[in-house]
């Protein structure tokens, strides 16, 4: 199975490769910068590191252990010593290796699902970055769009007023109608007030500009339509887009992760063997003055036998988390077909 995530090249990357320098420039500083792409980042970093526990399970513990005391001892051996209650300072020390042998598959099912939600999370940073960018394009062309719709509201007022200073020309000489001034002046007032409508529009564009992209639009250039990277018709478009979503690729890494999830799930039903290598050396034990020592290498076989009912239970819930995956991959698949 392969380990590591390969995901196709994002297509706001191949849109802004063949568009104008300054449409590129705007979508990269988008991705650079923008906090929903880079908090996504972080949790993919946060969850492979999850993978790096899960392997862990595979790995020895050593573990250390001291202590230092006082203990008081009255049992049968110093009462048959003479001796009484016994106060004696208590020393300990150990060191045990142990070493997983059979976990009954839980380890190696529990980094299946990680790497799973590693993979999911990779996904959720492409769909950021993908969405993201997207609005920045929207954003970017708006503003080009709303600079060319002001630039023609002001054409429009223009030849309003031409046509007005006309009218009120021809009524000053006597040939004009009041009527046609009036008219005309209402025309005139209209296009007036389009023009700080399609200007304040203008001002919207720039300001989402500015919140998406993080910089000020200046000097925007058009850019080209990149038509050989449009599919030829919806069911081509269809079939990219179930190839390469980033969303319904996280869906199917989530659905992966709750299988893994399952099978996790099992391994309270098998019994778990590891190799135990200890060693102890403790001083004034249990009334006994002096030094008790001992080596110890051992094969622990542990095999729980009830435990009221949770590790069915919870066998039986992550059965119900795949049917839940498994939906929510479908939904997201139609949600897929649906926006393409």
């Amino acid at each position: 199975m392969k380990k590591n995530l390969v995901l196709t090249l994002p297509l706001w990357v191949m849109i802004s490769s063949v568009s104008a320098q300054t449409l590129q420039s705007a979508v990269m500083t988008t991705i650079e910068s923008n906090p929903d792409i880079l908090a996504a980042a972080s949790e993919r970093q946060a969850v492979s590191k999850e993978v790096d526990q899960a392997r862990a399970g595979y790995y020895p513990t050593l573990d250390l252990a001291l202590g230092t005391g006082w203990e008081m001892t009255d049992n049968p051996n110093t009462r048959s010593s003479g001796r009484g209650e016994v106060r004696l300072n208590r020393d300990e020390a150990s060191l045990q290796l142990r070493q997983m042998l059979f976990d009954g598959m839980e380890t190696k099912n529990e980094v299946l699902r990680q790497e799973y939600r590693t993979n999911s999370r990779a996904s959720a940073v492409y769909s950021a970055a993908e969405n993201t960018g997207l609005e920045a394009v929207d954003a970017y062309l708006n503003v080009l769009r709303q600079q060319n719709i002001v630039e023609l509201a002001q054409t429009n007022l223009e030849a309003h007023q031409r046509t007005h200073d006309q009218i009120v020309l021809r009524s000053e000489r006597g040939v004009g109608r009041g009527a046609d001034m009036d008219q005309s002046l209402g025309r005139l007032a209209l296009a007036e007030a389009n023009l700080m409508e399609e200007e304040s529009k203008l001002r919207d564009a720039e300001t989402a500009f500015i919140r998406v992209v993080g910089e000020t639009p200046e000097s925007l250039e058009l850019p080209e339509v990149p038509g050989e990277f449009i599919p030829d018709n919806l069911e081509e478009a269809i079939a990219k887009a179930v190839d390469h979503h980033p969303t319904l690729r996280l869906a199917n890494f989530d659905l992966e992760s709750a299988r893994a999830q399952h099978a996790t799930a099992k391994a309270p039903f098998y019994p778990d063997l590891h190799l135990e290598v200890g060693t102890r050396a403790d001083h004034n034990i249990d009334g006994q003055v002096g030094t008790d020592k001992d080596v110890t290498a051992m094969l622990r076989l542990r095999y729980n036998l009830l435990n009221g009912g949770r590790d069915s239970a919870r066998r039986e819930e992550t059965a119900f988390l795949i049917n839940q995956a498994a939906e929510i991959r479908n939904n997201t698949y139609r949600e897929v077909e649906e926006s393409t």
